[in-house]
């Protein structure tokens, strides 16, 4: 009977111990969680926050009580302090008893995922200061909105979550200040030309600073945070919301001696295996296959978590499936704006020395005869040589994500501009024009 252990009860962990479940019915499976809560969407917590839905245990996919009738040894707020690679053992800390205890394996995965990055600021740690990443910092910040003294919030990062974060916020009621160091939002996810209409965008709604570096925060008697200040000026905060980023939560994995990639993230080849025979890794603490690069990058996806979990349980009961490859597909509702990107951006291409070419178009996502038809921009990055689409981003009001998802499966398919110019896509004037705007944006392409 063959034995895995999986580190981590979360996205990539749980997707894991399902599939490795149903593919080997004799299997012993044991899951270590150190906190109380499995199975759960992270991406919902700046929807809760900012009162999209009202019970937080909506996040949660498969309750720990389910896990466990499946048949899995599922053991939360059970936290592994070391991996002992020589002799397939993890010591083990039931942190209720207080106890330590030893486990053995036959294949382990390590599913840890990421941690926020925590900037060097002085008074970081006062009242009134989170990060947005943990299950019960979504349930605290909830509470924390409830009460009308909180007027001023201040956001620290514009990515993803900052962004979403500010939403939410803002949809409350709550004025809202958001602070990058660099002159991007999002980072390098899109070109500088599409970061720049959602930074627009961005600031119609909140109160936008790019360039300006945090140096401290300024508490008031009761040690919760009063204002934040900057190389730039200073500004009134009742709370903080701290979203600069994360990092992988890979020391497990780099005291056992296993390969890591720059930034920290656990190596993994195409079949989840790090560099020591019998351990695999999946999920924000892991590198993943590119498949448009053909080669290992770090994303910080739910999507990806969960397919490299899938993916990894057929290898962990013996099985050599390998990951198709991840296109670092995302998305995002930056207030009323959509934003959408696949593949690699122009500014990648350009790094890695890529022969390419690229389409920019604004078209309308439904017919001009249609009330309330709204701007579409759409970018393509293609091969110069194949023409086939290795790329592509799209912003607008309403239909871009949906569009995208047709742009990664393209991608993914390996079609090229021209054949994306003459796909059957689907008409009627509520929805798309005759020839919709990725039939001219393929068409487009020169």
């Amino acid at each position: 009977m063959k034995k895995v252990i999986i580190i981590g009860g979360v996205a990539a962990g749980m997707s894991a111990a399902a599939k490795a479940r149903r593919l080997d019915k004799e299997a012993e499976i044991t899951v270590y969680e150190k906190t109380d809560v499995v199975s759960w969407g992270a991406c919902g917590m700046p929807y809760y926050v900012g009162g999209f839905y009202e019970n937080p245990n909506t996040m949660i996919a498969r309750t720990a009580e389910a896990t466990i009738k499946s048949g899995i040894n599922l053991k939360v707020k059970h936290e592994v302090l070391k991996i002992d690679a020589k002799n397939k053992k993890v010591l083990v800390k039931d942190i209720d008893n207080n106890k330590e205890f030893e486990d053995s394996y036959d294949s382990l995965l390590i599913a840890t995922g990421a941690k926020s990055i925590i900037p060097n600021i002085e008074n970081i740690n006062i009242g009134n200061v989170s990060t947005l990443k943990d299950f019960k910092d979504a349930i605290n910040m909830r509470e924390k909105m409830k009460d009308e003294s909180i007027k001023n919030v201040v956001v620290l990062g514009a990515g993803f979550i900052a962004v979403e974060a500010a939403h939410a916020l803002k949809h409350i009621g709550k004025n809202v200040t958001m602070i990058q160091r660099s002159d991007r939002v999002f980072g390098g996810k899109f070109d500088k030309e599409f970061s720049d209409m959602v930074m627009e965008h961005i600031k119609e709604n909140i109160d936008l600073r790019l360039n300006e570096k945090v140096l401290s925060l300024e508490a008031e008697s009761n040690n919760n945070v009063k204002a934040v200040v900057t190389d730039k000026g200073k500004y009134d905060a009742d709370y903080v919301v701290v979203a600069i980023g994360v990092v992988p939560n890979s020391d497990l994995a780099k005291e056992a001696g296993i390969k890591l990639m720059d930034n920290g993230a656990i190596l993994v080849d195409r079949e989840a295996k790090t560099s020591i025979d019998g351990i695999y890794a999946a999920g924000d603490c892991a590198s993943i296959y590119d498949r448009v690069t053909d080669s290992q990058t770090y994303a910080a996806l739910a999507t990806g978590a969960n397919k490299l979990g899938r993916m990894a349980a057929s290898n962990l009961v013996g099985g050599h499936e390998k990951f198709a490859g991840s296109l670092k597909s995302a998305c995002i509702l930056a207030f009323e704006l959509e934003a959408a990107r696949t593949g690699i951006t122009e500014e990648e291409a350009k790094k890695r020395n890529i022969d390419y070419k690229t389409v920019t178009v604004k078209d309308l996502d439904h017919t001009h005869y249609y009330p309330d038809y709204q701007d579409l921009h759409i970018k393509l990055i293609y091969l110069k040589d194949t023409r086939k689409i290795i790329g592509g981003q799209i912003l607008g009001k309403r239909g871009a994500v949906l569009r995208c998802d047709v742009i990664a499966a393209c991608i993914y398919a390996g079609l090229t501009v021209d054949e994306l110019g003459m796909l059957d896509l689907c008409y009627a004037p509520p929805f798309a024009r005759t020839w919709d705007s990725l039939n001219v944006a393929g068409n487009a392409a020169k």
